[in-house]
């Protein structure tokens, strides 16, 4: 998505300096810091509650990132003894495993939506391969090139690795859709908003009219779609009928898991349902006559980010990203009887449904 109008670069980024910002009475936005050039931060949510604080997401589990959360915290005169719960939105390691390290040292009580047990049961089991679906998906689309890619980036050092290795663990209770968690001096309702990952949630405060949104809907990026271990059929269908779901309620303000808190949710979720319809716009006008395609030929047609890069011009993880996204719009469009899929030799590939014939007396 390109800068908001009168935004400069430095702007967009000012949200990711160190602090412990005010939001309103009671809660307060805290920035750490990610291993990565590309989200910089995630933002994490300290809560005021009678018997303490209230943590929404935790942050990754790296040694700055735990000594900016204890400053952090201590500017609001607490530390992370007083830390009574933490309330995950969904179980990306930059939201969770933070949480999981400061329940094995201190039995601080992690919360996270029921709908991620498959994929930390997959996480902690003992055949868990890292990206699994994601290299299986590259497989089906025709992508083993991006995929020897990937493997020399990780130096084919990846048998034997487990989500236990990255910090990941078991909840300590399992939040259901629709639960309303009562904090002493304000609800939260736990909204189911799948996509994004299958269990992801967001916490309404509807009296205070604030969306906790994690990364179900970000003020300046497009969220990825169905990036975790275990993926349903239809992530993309998923994540917009979620976006739906959230643009029924009444509007509240966006506080995102990456990026400034901004004004609206309705108005940034109206925009991330036109990017997507626009890419599936784009990803059908790759098709003319009878092309049979794979997901992966068809993400090297498209643009991709604000820049309009090609595929070619990215680093392995993002490529990997791009032809996984494809392939979920191409889904959603088979789904939508606009396409239809065949798999021949292992390789999937996409064709045009060509139009009814009118039957007779049409």
């Amino acid at each position: 998505m390109p800068l908001l109008k009168g935004l400069t670069l430095a702007d967009r980024h000012q949200w990711i300096e160190e602090g412990t910002y005010l939001v309103t009475d009671g809660v307060h936005r805290i920035p750490l810091p990610l291993p990565m050039d590309g989200l910089r931060a995630v933002n994490v949510y300290a809560i005021e509650a009678p018997e303490g604080l209230v943590l929404i997401d935790s942050g990754w589990a790296l040694a700055n990132s735990r000594d900016q959360l204890d400053r952090s915290l201590a500017r609001l005169g607490a530390g992370l003894r007083d830390v009574r719960r933490f309330l995950v939105t969904h179980v990306h390691r930059d939201h969770f495993t933070q949480a999981i390290a400061i329940n094995k040292e201190l039995g601080t009580p992690v919360a996270l939506g029921a709908e991620e047990r498959y994929s930390v049961g997959r996480l902690l089991s003992d055949d868990q391969r890292p990206l699994g679906p994601q290299l299986d998906l590259l497989s089906t689309a025709g992508a083993e090139a991006i995929a020897a890619e990937l493997a020399d980036l990780f130096g084919g050092q990846t048998a034997g690795i487990r989500g236990a290795d990255f910090g990941f663990g078991w909840p300590t209770e399992w939040i259901t859709a629709g639960q309303v968690l009562d904090l002493g001096n304000r609800t939260l309702e736990a909204i189911a908003t799948p996509g994004h990952t299958r269990g992801h949630l967001v916490f309404a405060d509807h009296a205070a009219g604030l969306l906790f949104a994690g990364d179900h809907v970000l003020p300046h990026i497009t969220p990825s779609i169905g990036f975790e271990e275990a993926p349903p059929r239809l992530p993309l269908r998923d994540y917009l009928e979620s976006l739906n779901i959230v643009r029924r309620l009444p509007d509240m303000r966006l506080l995102p898991a990456h990026g400034p808190v901004s004004p609206s949710a309705h108005a940034r979720i109206d925009e991330l349902i036109g990017h997507h319809d626009d890419r599936l716009a784009a990803a059908m006008a790759v098709f003319s006559g009878g092309d049979r395609l794979t997901a992966y030929q068809v993400a090297g047609e498209l643009p991709w980010t604000s820049r309009k890069r090609q595929l070619s011009e990215m680093d392995p993880m993002n490529k990997m990203l791009a032809i996984c996204e494809t392939a979920y719009h191409l889904d959603l469009l088979v789904a939508q009887d606009a396409l239809a899929s065949t798999i021949d030799g292992g390789i999937r590939r996409y064709e045009k449904v060509p139009p009814a014939r009118p039957g007779p007396g049409q």
